[in-house]
Protein backbone atom coordinates (compact mmCIF):
# COMPACT_ATOMS: atom_id res chain seq x y z
CA UNK A 1 0.00 0.00 0.00
CA UNK A 2 1.40 3.61 -1.23
CA UNK A 3 1.83 5.97 1.83
CA UNK A 4 -0.67 9.00 2.18
CA UNK A 5 1.20 11.98 3.25
CA UNK A 6 -1.78 13.82 3.71
CA UNK A 7 -4.00 11.25 5.61
CA UNK A 8 -1.06 10.88 7.82
CA UNK A 9 -0.23 14.68 8.33
CA UNK A 10 -4.45 14.84 9.15
CA UNK A 11 -3.94 12.16 11.87
CA UNK A 12 -1.19 14.02 13.64
CA UNK A 13 -2.13 17.56 13.23
CA UNK A 14 -5.73 16.08 14.55
CA UNK A 15 -3.51 14.33 17.81
CA UNK A 16 -1.91 17.97 18.76
CA UNK A 17 -5.88 19.36 18.69
CA UNK A 18 -6.71 16.90 21.19
CA UNK A 19 -3.62 17.04 22.84
CA UNK A 20 -2.72 13.43 22.71
CA UNK A 21 0.47 13.20 23.67
CA UNK A 22 1.28 9.38 23.49
CA UNK A 23 -0.47 9.53 19.67
CA UNK A 24 1.93 12.59 18.99
CA UNK A 25 4.86 11.28 20.37
CA UNK A 26 4.43 8.17 18.63
CA UNK A 27 4.46 9.90 15.59
CA UNK A 28 8.32 11.26 15.96
CA UNK A 29 11.47 9.28 14.52
CA UNK A 30 14.00 9.72 17.88
CA UNK A 31 15.73 12.02 15.33
CA UNK A 32 13.43 14.40 14.54
CA UNK A 33 13.76 17.97 13.99
CA UNK A 34 11.59 20.84 14.32
CA UNK A 35 11.64 24.40 13.30
CA UNK A 36 9.38 27.36 14.76
CA UNK A 37 10.16 30.78 15.08
CA UNK A 38 7.70 30.17 18.46
CA UNK A 39 9.94 27.05 20.28
CA UNK A 40 12.95 27.57 18.19
CA UNK A 41 15.23 24.47 16.31
CA UNK A 42 14.05 21.37 18.03
CA UNK A 43 16.55 18.10 17.79
CA UNK A 44 14.98 15.02 18.44
CA UNK A 45 11.68 13.42 19.37
CA UNK A 46 12.24 14.08 23.60
CA UNK A 47 13.29 17.67 22.52
CA UNK A 48 10.05 18.03 20.28
CA UNK A 49 7.65 16.83 23.28
CA UNK A 50 8.87 18.69 26.50
CA UNK A 51 8.31 21.62 23.86
CA UNK A 52 5.46 20.99 23.25
CA UNK A 53 4.49 20.13 26.85
CA UNK A 54 5.36 23.29 27.46
CA UNK A 55 3.35 25.14 24.76
CA UNK A 56 0.21 23.06 25.98
CA UNK A 57 0.89 23.84 29.47
CA UNK A 58 1.06 27.98 28.41
CA UNK A 59 -1.87 27.25 25.86
CA UNK A 60 -4.22 24.74 26.62
CA UNK A 61 -7.28 25.94 24.82
CA UNK A 62 -5.78 26.13 21.36
CA UNK A 63 -7.64 24.98 18.51
CA UNK A 64 -6.17 25.14 14.60
CA UNK A 65 -8.66 25.35 12.12
CA UNK A 66 -6.56 22.99 9.00
CA UNK A 67 -7.48 25.22 5.79
CA UNK A 68 -5.23 22.82 3.95
CA UNK A 69 -3.74 19.82 3.54
CA UNK A 70 -1.94 18.60 0.76
CA UNK A 71 0.89 16.51 -0.64
CA UNK A 72 4.02 18.14 -1.58
CA UNK A 73 6.20 14.94 -2.34
CA UNK A 74 5.17 11.18 -1.72
CA UNK A 75 6.34 11.75 1.77
CA UNK A 76 5.66 15.17 2.67
CA UNK A 77 2.39 17.15 3.07
CA UNK A 78 2.07 20.95 3.54
CA UNK A 79 -0.76 22.06 6.29
CA UNK A 80 -1.89 25.80 5.88
CA UNK A 81 -3.48 26.94 9.49
CA UNK A 82 -5.14 29.21 11.68
CA UNK A 83 -5.07 28.71 15.83
CA UNK A 84 -6.55 31.06 18.37
CA UNK A 85 -5.36 30.06 22.20
CA UNK A 86 -5.24 31.59 25.15
CA UNK A 87 -2.36 32.35 27.83
CA UNK A 88 -3.13 30.53 30.57
CA UNK A 89 -1.45 32.92 32.77
CA UNK A 90 -1.83 36.12 31.54
CA UNK A 91 -5.09 35.99 29.68
CA UNK A 92 -3.81 37.33 26.36
CA UNK A 93 -5.47 36.08 23.53
CA UNK A 94 -2.99 34.26 20.78
CA UNK A 95 -4.57 34.30 16.90
CA UNK A 96 -1.80 32.83 14.24
CA UNK A 97 -1.84 32.31 10.98
CA UNK A 98 0.75 29.85 9.11
CA UNK A 99 1.62 26.66 7.29
CA UNK A 100 4.00 23.39 8.25
CA UNK A 101 5.75 21.35 6.25
CA UNK A 102 5.76 17.77 7.85
CA UNK A 103 7.95 14.93 6.22
CA UNK A 104 7.88 11.79 7.37
CA UNK A 105 10.68 8.79 6.90
CA UNK A 106 9.46 5.26 4.62
CA UNK A 107 8.05 3.95 8.28
CA UNK A 108 5.82 6.62 8.25
CA UNK A 109 7.65 8.68 11.24
CA UNK A 110 8.02 12.26 11.12
CA UNK A 111 11.40 13.05 10.53
CA UNK A 112 10.80 16.94 9.90
CA UNK A 113 8.43 19.98 10.86
CA UNK A 114 9.03 23.13 9.21
CA UNK A 115 7.04 25.96 10.83
CA UNK A 116 6.17 29.42 9.03
CA UNK A 117 3.78 31.98 10.59
CA UNK A 118 2.55 34.53 8.27
CA UNK A 119 2.45 37.85 9.12
CA UNK A 120 -1.01 39.88 9.15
Amino acid sequence: MTFDPVAAAKRYLDAVNDLDFAVIEDFYADDAVYGSVKVGGLQGRDAILAAFRQYFKTYPDQQAVDELIEAVSPLAARAVWRLKATNAETGEPLIRFGEETITFNADGKIVSVEVTDYKV
